[in-house]
């Protein structure tokens, strides 16, 4: 049984995917990142570093932090969505590594500075809405030539989608990127992503948009999370 540690965040719903894609057995149990939750003497000691996602494997009594981390070991754990060829599993690590140094850091900025943040500053937000769409343009440019983006479906598809799917509330535009649109729109039909986004709870971003009461209450308890 693998016991999830999580919220409704792109780096949440990584491990919830991987975890639905897989078929395994688990339980999500949600972190109140609004009321600190992360940051209890409990939770430190699965996630030291007081973010979640986190996970404990109870059929190996292992704690696991850092949602890249968790989702290699899963997808080893299953011998499913990451190859044991060396050449191959490089290039799942490539393209997951893609995302962890790239794609989630600089839309995370982006969501700070562009949502979060009580004053508009805007050099920061050009800054990592300009970068986010610099890596967007990256990932369409390889997917031009390719399905997915390490040759087989893979984790590498499943961690650079959850952020990606969100790039309406970090500002970015996807327009021209018709590749990009095509993965985009097809991670959607594979096994699990659905159920996954919608761990611990569901938040659908797109449906907040449209209701500005909404957007402001979702900006209120993320400004929360800025500050602690």
């Amino acid at each position: 049984m693998i016991e999830l540690y999580t919220a409704p965040t792109p780096n949440g719903h990584k491990v919830s995917c991987t975890l639905e894609a897989l078929k395994m057995e688990y339980k999500a149990i949600l972190v109140n990142l609004g009321e600190g939750d992360q940051k209890k003497p409990d939770f430190l000691k699965i996630s030291p570093n007081g973010r979640i996602p986190a996970i404990i494997d109870t059929e190996n009594n292992l704690s696991i932090f850092e949602s890249g981390a968790i989702m290699i070991y899963l997808a080893d754990k299953a011998n499913k969505l990451i190859s044991s060829d060396p050449i191959k599993r490089a290039k799942v690590n490539e393209w997951l590594m893609f995302q962890m140094g790239g794609v989630g850091p600089m839309m995370g900025q982006a969501n700070v500075f562009f949502r979060y943040f009580p004053e508009k500053i805007q050099p920061a937000i050009d800054r990592y809405q300009n970068e986010s769409r610099r890596l967007f343009e990256v990932l369409n440019t390889h997917l031009e030539n390719n399905e997915w983006l390490a040759g087989d479906y893979s984790i590498a598809d499943i961690a650079n989608w959850c952020w990606v799917r969100t790039h309406k509330w970090s500002g970015v535009s996807t327009d021209g990127l018709n590749h990009l649109e095509r993965w985009k729109n097809a991670m959607y039909e594979q096994p699990g992503m659905l159920k996954g986004i919608k761990v611990p709870i569901e938040i659908n971003i797109n449906k907040e948009l449209k209701d500005k009461d909404k957007t402001k209450e979702f900006i209120k308890n993320a400004q929360k999370m800025v500050k602690k």
